[in-house]
C-alpha cells in the first residue's frame, strides 16, 4: 500500500490532482475557523463549550456535524454543505414527481446540467433562510439556551452583513466542492463532508479520555477506537456487498456483422440507499425538537424534551423505523425495475431462465425487496449502535463514531481509494488494496 501512495505522487498528473484537493480542503478548514462579523468570539466560545458538554445542542446535530463544528461557532462557512445536500435531495425527489425534471433528467448530460442550476439556486435561497434562521436564535439568546451577548449589537445592518456572509460562505463552499470534482481527486462535496466530520474526531475522542481520570481514561480512549474500527471493518464489508444479477445479449445481425453473445450482470447493494434514509430520519426527527425549542413551556414541549432531545427511548425507536421506511422509499424511487426491464428488453438482454418484460420486472422486484430488508436493517442499527454500545462511556450525541458519521467517513473513504485506484492502474502501477 506504501509503494501504491508512492507511485501515486510519481506520477505527474496524479499528484497535481492530490496536492490541488489537499489544498483546496486547507482552505475549506481555514474558512470554518473564521467568525462571521459581529459575533462576539469569546462569548460564543464559551456557550458553545457549554452548549456541547450538556447536549443542548441536539437540534444541530446533524448540520454542525456537516459543518464540522463550525456551526455553533457561527463562522463564515457556518453552514457548511448542509444546504447544497438538502437541495440535492429535493431535486432528486422532485425528479420523480415533476414531470418535467424528469424529462431533462432522460436528456443525458444537457439535462443534468440544467437539473444542477437548479440545484445551485435551491441552494442559495436555502442559505439565506438557514443563515437568517440561526442568527435570529442567536440574537434572541435561543441557539444556545439561556446564552446571550453572543452578538455585539442586534443592528439591523450588522445582521444584515451576517446573513450575507454566512450565504456568501456557502457559495464559496459549493465553488470548492465542483472545483475538487473537476480539477481534484473524488467527488468534491463528499471529500468536503469527509473532511469537516473528521475534523472532529480528535476533540470527540480526547473527550472521552478526560471523562474519566487515570488509566480509565487511557482505557475508555483505546477501548473506543477499537471498537470504532471494528465497526468500520464491519461497514466496509456490508458496504462491499452486492448480489450480481447475469444479464445475457442475445446474438443478432446488424448489417454484415454478428454482434452481442455477450454476457454481464446488474449489481444490487446491499445498501442501496446509501446514507440518504439515516438523514431523512435525523431530519424527520428534529422537528418536534424544534416545535420544542419554540413553544418550551406547553406539556407536549416537555415530554419532547424529555424523550426526544437526548437520545430517550421513543427516540431510538422512532428513528429505528423511520430509517427501515426511508430505505425502502429511497431505493424504491431510485431502482426503477420496470426501466431497467424495458432497457434489457431493448437491447436484446435477459435473466437466464426468465423471459423478458413483465416476468423480468416482477423478478428484479423481488431481489430488491430481498436486498433491501437487510440493508435498511443494518442503516437502522449502525445509526443506533453508537448510542447503545457507548453509553457506558458518558459519550453525548456528537461522539465521533455515531452512526451517520461513520457510514459517511467509510463511503467516501471507499470511493475516493478506488479512483485513485482505477488512475494507477491505467498507468500499470498496483493499486492501493493490492
Amino acid at each position: 500500500m506504501f509503494s501504491a501512495f508512492a507511485n501515486a505522487f510519481k506520477t505527474p498528473d496524479l499528484r497535481k490532482k492530490i496536492l490541488f484537493t489537499l489544498g483546496v480542503l486547507a482552505l475549506f478548514r481555514l474558512g470554518s475557523t473564521i467568525p462571521t462579523p459581529n459575533v462576539n468570539i469569546s462569548r460564543i466560545n464559551q456557550c458553545a463549550t457549554l452548549a456541547t458538554e450538556g447536549a443542548q445542542a441536539g437540534i444541530y446535530t446533524m448540520i454542525n456535524l456537516f459543518s464540522g463544528g463550525a456551526l455553533l461557532k457561527l463562522s463564515i462557512f457556518a453552514l457548511g454543505i448542509m444546504p447544497y445536500i438538502t437541495a440535492s435531495i429535493i431535486l432528486q425527489l422532485l425528479t420523480v414527481v415533476i414531470p418535467k425534471l424528469e424529462a431533462l433528467k432522460k436528456e443525458g448530460a444537457t439535462g443534468t446540467a440544467k437539473i444542477t442550476q437548479y440545484t445551485r439556486y435551491l441552494t442559495l435561497v436555502l442559505a439565506v433562510l438557514n443563515s437568517t434562521a440561526f442568527i435570529t436564535l442567536a440574537r434572541t439568546g435561543q441557539l444556545f439556551q439561556g446564552c446571550t451577548g453572543i452578538l455585539n449589537t442586534d443592528e439591523l445592518l450588522p445582521l444584515v452583513t451576517m446573513v450575507l456572509t454566512m450565504t456568501a460562505g456557502t457559495v464559496v463552499i459549493m465553488w470548492l466542492g465542483e472545483l475538487i470534482t473537476e480539477r481534484g481527486i473524488g467527488n468534491g462535496m463528499s471529500v468536503m463532508i469527509f473532511t469537516q466530520i473528521a475534523a472532529s474526531f480528535p476533540a470527540g475522542l480526547w473527550a472521552i479520555k478526560q471523562s474519566s481520570p487515570g488509566a480509565t481514561g487511557w482505557f475508555l480512549f483505546f477501548g473506543v477506537i477499537a471498537i470504532g474500527l471494528l465497526v468500520m471493518l464491519g461497514i466496509v464489508f456490508v458496504e462491499q456487498g452486492q448480489r450480481r444479477i447475469p444479464v445475457q445479449y442475445a446474438k443478432r445481425m446488424v448489417g454484415r456483422r454478428l454482434v452481442g453473445g455477450s454476457t454481464t450482470y446488474i449489481p444490487l447493494k446491499v445498501n442501496q440507499a446509501g446514507v440518504i434514509p439515516v438523514i431523512f430520519a435525523t431530519s424527520i426527527l428534529y422537528l418536534p425538537i424544534l416545535y420544542a425549542q419554540f413553544r418550551p413551556e406547553s406539556a407536549v414541549s416537555i415530554w419532547i424534551a424529555q424523550n426526544f432531545a437526548n437520545n430517550g427511548v421513543w427516540s431510538s425507536v422512532a428513528q429505528f423505523f423511520l430509517i427501515i421506511f426511508f430505505t425502502y422509499f429511497y431505493v424504491s424511487i431510485t431502482f426503477n425495475p420496470e426501466e431497467v426491464s424495458d432497457n434489457m428488453k431493448k437491447y436484446g438482454g435477459f435473466i437466464p431462465g426468465i423471459r423478458a418484460g413483465k416476468p423480468t420486472e416482477r423478478y428484479l422486484s423481488y431481489v430488491l425487496s430481498r436486498l433491501t430488508a437487510p440493508g435498511s436493517l443494518y442503516l437502522a442499527i449502525i445509526a443506533l449502535a453508537p448510542t447503545l454500545a457507548f453509553v457506558g462511556v458518558g459519550a453525548n450525541e456528537n461522539f465521533p463514531f455515531g452512526g451517520t458519521s461513520i457510514l459517511i467517513i467509510v463511503g467516501v473513504a471507499l470511493d475516493t481509494v478506488k479512483r485513485i485506484e482505477s488512475q494507477l492502474q491505467q498507468r500499470n502501477y498496483e493499486g492501493f488494496l493490492r
